[in-house]
């Protein structure tokens, strides 16, 4: 009898802990995967459209850059290169809940100073998905190359 109550009250926590430990070590940690996203956001993006948009952007299309903690978009007039749109601000982001405040604009722009907006984001490859939370903003948006 005091082999199996050795069993129980000494092995069976070990084993416990063990198949715990394993389970843990298979799920990413919270902090990486979210440092995972925030650098897959990195860079210059153009606007494609709505989510499933299969045209080329046309020429003077919205652009989008990111950085570790702020953004900014910019659009010109494809024939008098004028910027007709510029705004940029911070952003925040936990899990895929990105959450991005306007801190400048320019004229054209002007109202959204001060405003924040969410979304649920994702980013596959070369290609980001923002569905609007509260807002009308989903869009898809492709990696800008060389």
């Amino acid at each position: 009898m005091s082999k199996y109550y050795f069993l129980l009250i000494c092995v069976l926590p070990l084993l416990t802990v063990s198949v715990l430990a394993q389970d843990d070590a298979t799920k990413p940690p919270a902090k990486e995967a979210k440092q995972d996203l925030r650098k897959s956001m990195l860079g210059a993006w153009v606007l494609l459209g709505k989510p499933g948009a299969t045209e080329e952007p046309a020429k003077g299309a919205r652009m989008k850059f990111w950085g570790l903690g702020h953004w900014t978009i910019t659009q010109a007039d494809p024939d008098t290169g004028v910027v007709i749109v510029h705004h940029g601000g911070t952003y925040t982001l936990d899990g895929d809940k990105y959450v991005e405040t306007i801190t400048f604009a320019n004229k054209n722009t002007k109202d959204y100073i001060g405003k924040s907006l969410q979304f649920k984001i994702e980013v596959e490859g070369d290609t980001y998905r923002q569905y609007g939370d509260g807002n009308p903003f989903t869009e898809e948006w492709r990696r800008l190359k060389k």
